[in-house]
């Protein structure tokens, strides 16, 4: 009986740090059971209000160009000054892959802040995550696609 339950324990925390390592990468997953062309319709679609610097259909990889976002507001340092050229910028890649009958759009964005880093170069690009509320505009829309396309969102 004590062997059951410390083998469940150790269960539960392996989920538990692999689910939190899945969902802290923030990429996105979602399967539509179509055919691959309407699903690489879909995801140029999704993604058309960007410039496109890579659109591979064999390979099923699309990426954005950078696009920079202005932040206002956003401070630095012990004192908090504010960055007067404060920005993020922002990509997205999106993975088309066929799986038999379902096809599995992936999707990320790749997000970095203009931040202060100290030393010869004050100030460049440092990773940071991804924005939620982009990420769930891209949902919404490769959803909305996906379905004018005939596609079964699963």
């Amino acid at each position: 009986m004590r062997y059951y339950g410390l083998h469940g324990v150790v269960l539960l925390v392996s989920c538990a740090i692999l689910s939190s390592c899945a969902s802290l990468s923030g990429v996105q997953e979602h399967y539509a059971v179509c055919a691959y062309d309407h699903a690489w319709d879909a995801a140029l679609d999704a993604v058309k209000d960007r410039s496109v610097t890579l659109k591979d259909k064999s390979r099923g990889l699309i990426e954005t160009a950078w696009l920079e976002i202005p932040m206002p507001g956003r401070t630095f340092g012990a004192i908090q000054r504010e960055v007067a050229d404060s920005k993020d910028r922002s990509r997205l890649i999106l993975t088309i892959k066929r799986l038999d009958d379902v096809t599995k759009v992936t999707y990320i964005e790749e997000r970095q802040r203009w931040a202060f880093r100290g030393g010869s170069r004050l100030f460049g690009w440092a990773e940071t995550d991804p924005s939620e509320e982009v990420m769930h505009d891209v949902q919404r829309r490769l959803d909305r696609r996906l379905k004018e396309h005939g596609c079964v969102v699963t």
